[in-house]
């Protein structure tokens, strides 16, 4: 060894006794909601790794190490430099060496990793239950203790609610070489574990470390996970990226329903929420610094959180995957692969498992984003349900009340905060009527189509000299929609709403069926649902009691309203056979409201020959006439110009 070579050597060493020395001490927590808990025997432990955790780490695992590793080429074989002095990697200080000699002769990567018996730990809060194998030092089954799926729930068994099992995978890519490996592939030596938290090291003949530390926390659905490197290089960190294979299992009665609203959602720093196709396969590559990715299903997701953020490289990418018809027991397939944005190979890359349910609140409380994967609509009708009709609801259940008693004073409170547009709409609705004689007058007296712009003349002039409006009956109803259209988006993803059960619906969150079928007809499915037969046909009582207001089209062409709407309640059954009995029950009782509402509004509020008189009184008074509103201007000057282009035309 040359005069350089050992100068070098000393100036390494003593740099990394210099970095020891200032690093020997414990590395505090930062987390905010993390609180200190002592065990009988041992302290639980951070998931921050220390030099005498190494220590420890070296003694426990029982793997032939050699301190001087060969570095390879491509071919594999063993590199030298250009005086023929052999390179070796120092796996304890992560340098190379130069030697003279071969230590010994370059032996190929080992690809055939040898495998022991499989060990399982378990680590438990209040919520969940963790195992952990030494196969692959990954987490192979989370179970929720305050939840059971559906079949469970029907059959009254108090067993958790397994998100998912083994199928599920995940591990850290790294290369040897040019050849890439995955620590899922390794076994793990479980090196510590208390009843919440483990730590687990890779087993591997180079040298190469790979250490997971598991913490849960009371009161939270976290597993923090925190990962450490030892023999690895700064140069290693931007190949080490994190790469999982999810499949989660189904927890509910309809499967179809399930994949409908389960996809791989993400969010960026500084931008909103996104998520991959959920009607077919799927994928996207990481762009930008993404915070979190979240594996959904219907009320319960894993989500991977990073809080320094997953960088975005070649290989980042993300993927959901429909599986086959016949797998009834799981619902999709999410994959990623993330780079874990390293920069110092020496640093705890500190990540945060989330297992536990879509609750909007939960999820919010982490201040990330992460309570968009609850699909409470977009714009105004996610702004309605956030802040008006999903805190009322809860409201009323945590009154004690039943989930179908809850429902009903919703749509009570709701009717009776909208009677005034219902009294408004109904109430212009009753003045066109009284009106459609004179319109059918008109109609006569202008049959022919080239006098189409004469018949609407006179009909916006009947309007200004009897104060009606056409456009009064419309503004109501476009009030009310936002809130018909939040509910559709509330209810089937209310989480509180799920296995909760009234009348002979067992579980408001999906399809009640009064009847099975045995057959499978398209587009409806195998079961009648008799909230969805009853929500039908109130809408069709209410089509067929507003039909006798409805204005008939007055122009060629235009299609008759009358038609379409008593052909709605007919796709309604279709459509909501399998949806949630909790929407259809609130649409029926909604829908019956209204018309007793409006028969209340009719018999009590209203006199038809008042309005009547009322209208005859403003057409023969000339004083009350009103002026054109700005829309009627518009409709006039349009009507003139046609005029004029019919008259040059001729």
């Amino acid at each position: 060894m040359d005069k350089r070579s050992i100068i070098g050597l000393l100036v390494i060493g003593a740099i990394l006794f210099i970095f020891s020395y200032l690093n020997s001490g414990e590395p505090t927590d930062d987390k905010k909601t993390r609180t200190e808990q002592t065990d009988s025997t041992a302290q639980v432990s951070d998931t921050q790794i220390t030099n005498e955790d190494f220590d420890t780490l070296d003694a426990v695992v029982d793997a032939p190490v050699n301190s001087l590793v060969p570095v390879l080429n491509d071919e594999g074989d063993h590199l030298t430099n250009n005086i023929g002095q052999f390179k070796y990697k120092d796996t304890l200080t992560g340098g190379d060496t130069l030697l003279n000699d071969k230590l010994s002769e370059p032996k190929p990567i080992a690809t055939d990793v040898p495998k022991g018996p499989e060990e399982t730990v378990t680590i438990e809060n209040d919520l969940i239950i963790v195992d952990i194998s030494n196969k692959g030092g990954r987490i192979v089954s989370v179970r929720l203790k305050e939840y059971v799926t559906y079949d469970s729930y029907i059959k009254g068994i108090d067993k958790p609610l397994q998100l998912f099992d083994r199928q599920s995978t995940y591990g850290v890519d790294f290369f040897e070489g040019n050849k890439k490996f995955n620590s899922g592939d390794y076994d793990f030596n479980i090196v510590s574990h208390t009843d919440n938290s483990a730590k687990v090291v890779m087993i591997n003949p180079t040298g190469k470390k790979v250490i997971y530390t598991y913490a849960l926390t009371d009161g939270k659905y976290d597993v923090d996970l925190g990962i450490s490197f030892k023999g690895f290089s700064d140069r290693d960190a931007a190949d080490l990226d994190f790469v999982s294979d999810f499949k989660l299992l189904s927890t509910e009665k309809h499967l179809p329903s399930e994949q409908r609203v389960s996809t791989l959602f993400f969010k960026y720093e500084d931008d909103s929420y996104d998520y991959l196709s959920i009607a077919g396969d799927d994928e996207d590559e990481v762009e930008g610094n993404m915070q979190w990715v979240a594996y959904k299903q219907s009320y319960f997701s894993a989500i991977l959180m990073n809080k320094t953020g997953f960088k975005p490289s070649s290989d980042s990418k993300i993927e959901v995957i429909n599986l086959d018809e016949e797998d009834t027991t799981y619902i999709k397939q999410y994959k990623s692969n993330l780079d874990l944005g390293i920069t110092n190979i020496n640093n705890t890359v500190e990540l945060e498992w989330y297992f536990g349910p879509n609750d909007y609140d939960i999820l919010a409380s982490y201040e990330n984003g992460c309570e968009d994967v609850v699909d409470l609509g977009w714009g105004l009708f996610r702004w309605i349900n956030v802040y008006f009709m999903r805190p009322i609801f809860l409201w009323i259940l945590g009154l004690g009340v039943g989930a179908g008693i809850a429902i009903l004073l919703l749509t009570i409170f709701v009717k009776l905060l909208l009677s005034p547009v219902n009294y408004k709409m109904y109430k212009s609705s009753a003045m066109m009527k009284v009106l459609r004689p004179e319109i059918e007058k008109i109609t006569k007296k202008f049959p022919d189509k080239k006098d189409s712009m004469k018949k609407q003349q006179e009909t916006m002039a009947l309007y200004r000299e009897t104060g009606v409006s056409p456009m009064a009956g419309c503004v109501p109803m476009l009030v009310q929609m936002p809130i018909l259209f939040a509910i559709f988006r509330l209810f089937p993803s209310e989480i509180g709403l799920r296995q909760k059960g009234f009348l002979w619906a067992e579980d408001l969150s999906t399809y009640d069926s009064v009847l099975a079928l045995g057959f499978d007809i398209p587009f409806y499915g195998d079961h009648v649902s008799l909230f969805t037969l009853l929500m039908a046909a109130t809408t069709l009582l209410y089509t067929h009691y507003n039909s006798s207001n409805m204005q008939q089209p007055t122009m060629e062409g235009m299609p008759n309203m009358k038609y379409i709407m008593y052909f709605f309640p007919f796709m309604m059954i279709f459509f909501f056979n399998s949806y949630s009995s909790g929407l259809s029950y609130y649409y029926f009782i909604s829908t019956l409201m209204t018309i007793g509402i409006m028969f209340a509004i009719k018999k009590f509020m209203l006199d038809e020959d008042k309005i009547h008189a009322k209208v005859e009184a403003n057409r023969a008074n000339p004083k009350k006439k009103k002026g054109k509103s700005k829309f009627q201007e518009r409709l006039a000057e349009a009507q003139r110009l046609q005029q004029e282009k019919q008259k040059n035309k001729k």
